[in-house]
């Protein structure tokens, strides 16, 4: 770039000891020169996005880029607003808030699963999902996004039924959604949820299998089931890594499954996408979940 001015900086910024490799390399990629701050408090940040206004003048302030990591989406979202509210224009900077990548994860499950439920079974609304490793960042954002667009979501725990329903209670706060929680840790428990559910999304930690073949194969309303483990075993027995609306094995209905390299290589372009448009476009930009999602609709639509 012939301006030095003009060059991309993105600024790393984590409440966690250590920034996330895969964001890092991802910024790079994009076309990023990268800075890490991590241990980084809320009442830190409006400090760190002047420093990072002020020192560019305002026609290059848009080509630096505060990115926020960590793995609390609550505390993601006001570490954004606190960006946003430290931007004195015309010195504006960008910013995005993807705490552990659960922003655009989540956004490119969702996105998948419209993809596979619109030509035949139309959108979201009033369908009934449940999410099985509620707990966890990314099945919590896919819940409120799903829930967003009309889905009646419930968020499915396995050890600790309280955790999950203090999940629920955060996203009321700061979404204003409301989801329902559900005990799963038992197979009779686990049935009973499958039984009314149209979609289903694993989301529990790597290598955690929670959902078996049997129990897929006897969720007689199921559509489709999204996994988003890649490390073996699968989330869901019966679907594979590379799934990308393959009819599930044995099932009546044949309920399509969405594996966790189908929905990563959706993530992947999004997240991509962002990055590039932050580094390259010119034009000081504040992304969060629900550009995540514009942006992984427009992957979804072009595949």
């Amino acid at each position: 770039m012939s301006n030095p001015s003009h060059r991309p900086i993105f600024h790393f910024v984590t409440p966690d000891p250590h920034p996330s490799p895969f964001d890092v390399n991802m910024a790079v990629d994009a076309g990023f020169h990268v800075t890490c701050y991590t241990h980084v408090s809320l009442a830190e940040v409006t400090g760190l996005a002047q420093d990072a206004v002020f020192s560019r003048p305002p026609d290059a302030a848009p080509f630096t880029c505060l990115f926020i990591g960590g793995r609390q989406i609550g505390l993601a979202m006001d570490m954004l607003a606190a960006v946003k509210a430290a931007c004195v224009p015309p010195f504006t900077i960008s910013a995005f808030a993807d705490p552990s990548g659960a922003f655009t994860t989540a956004a490119a499950l969702i996105a998948a699963i419209e993809g596979k439920l619109r030509p035949h079974h139309g959108t979201l609304n009033g369908k009934k999902l449940a999410i099985f490793g509620g707990r966890g960042v990314v099945g919590g954002l896919a819940g409120v996004i799903a829930a967003r667009q009309g889905a009646r979501v419930t968020l499915v725990g396995h050890s600790s039924l309280a955790s999950v329903a203090e999940r629920a209670a955060e996203y009321l706060h700061y979404f204003q959604v409301s989801l329902a929680v559900a005990d799963g840790g038992s197979p009779a428990q686990r049935a009973a949820i499958l039984a009314e559910c149209e979609i289903v999304i694993a989301a529990a930690r790597a290598g955690a299998q929670v959902l078996t073949a049997s129990e897929i194969k006897a969720a007689k309303n199921l559509l489709v089931a999204a996994d988003c483990n890649a490390v073996p075993p699968a989330g869901i027995d019966s679907v594979g890594v590379f799934d990308d609306g393959v009819p599930i094995p044995g099932h009546e209905n044949r309920a399509l499954g969405l594996g966790a390299l189908a929905v990563g290589g959706i993530k992947f372009r999004t997240q991509h996408a962002m990055l590039h448009d932050l580094a390259f476009g010119g034009v000081a930009r504040h992304f969060d979940f629900t550009d995540a999602l514009d942006f992984a609709r427009q992957m979804v639509a072009h595949k």
